[in-house]
C-alpha cells in the first residue's frame, strides 16, 4: 500500500484556492472574500511601515484575525515583495515569518497583479508620494511591453559596423 504524502500548508492553500472542481460562482465568492481579508491585512501593515511584523504563521493569522490558510495565501502573495523572502514552500503553522516589505517593490507587484483595491489604498499616500507612484506604475506597466528593433534593410549599412551593405555582410 502506497503511503500518502502530507500536503504542505502552501500546497493545501493552492489546492483550495485554485481548485478545478470549484464552480465559477464559488470561485468568485471565495476570491471576493479573500480580497476583503487581504485588504484588511494590508491596511494594517501599511499603516505602520516602520514596524517589521514577525511571528509564526499561526500567530500572524491570530493577529490579523484570519484563518490559518488565509494567512498562508497572504504570505504566498506578498513573498516576492519582502526584503527577505519567507520559506513558504516548507512552512508549517509554527514557522517564524516576517513581513518586512520593500515598499516600492510591493507597490509595483500590486500593479502587476492588477490589484487596484490594494495599490489605491489611502495608506500609500504617506508611504510614497504621488509622483513617485505614477513613475512606479508606468515602469511596471511598460515592463511587459515588447519593443521591436527597426528592421535592417538588405541595402542598409550593416549594423555590425563593417561599412558593408547588410546583404553582403551579416545578412548572407
Amino acid at each position: 500500500m502506497e503511503e500518502q504524502k502530507e500536503l504542505t500548508l502552501l500546497e493545501t492553500w493552492r489546492g483550495i484556492a485554485y481548485s478545478a472542481e470549484m464552480s465559477q460562482k464559488d470561485s468568485d465568492r471565495f476570491w471576493s472574500n479573500y480580497f476583503v481579508l487581504e485588504k484588511g491585512i494590508y491596511e494594517q501593515i501599511l499603516a505602520n511601515p516602520d514596524e517589521v511584523v514577525t511571528g509564526t504563521v499561526k500567530e500572524l493569522a491570530e493577529k490579523y484575525k484570519v484563518e490559518l490558510l488565509i494567512m498562508v495565501g497572504f504570505l504566498d502573495g506578498i513573498n516576492e515583495s519582502l526584503k527577505q523572502e519567507n520559506p513558504i514552500d516548507t512552512m508549517t503553522e509554527d514557522t517564524v515569518v516576517n513581513l518586512g516589505y520593500d515598499k516600492e517593490l510591493l507597490y509595483k507587484n500590486m500593479v502587476e497583479a492588477k490589484a487596484e483595491w490594494l495599490y489605491t489604498l489611502e495608506a500609500w499616500d504617506s508611504l510614497i508620494d504621488e509622483d513617485r507612484r505614477k513613475v512606479l506604475y508606468k515602469e511596471q506597466k511598460s515592463s511587459h511591453t515588447v519593443v521591436k528593433a527597426a528592421k535592417v534593410g538588405r541595402n542598409d549599412q550593416c549594423p555590425c559596423g563593417s561599412g558593408k551593405k547588410y546583404k553582403f555582410c551579416c545578412g548572407k
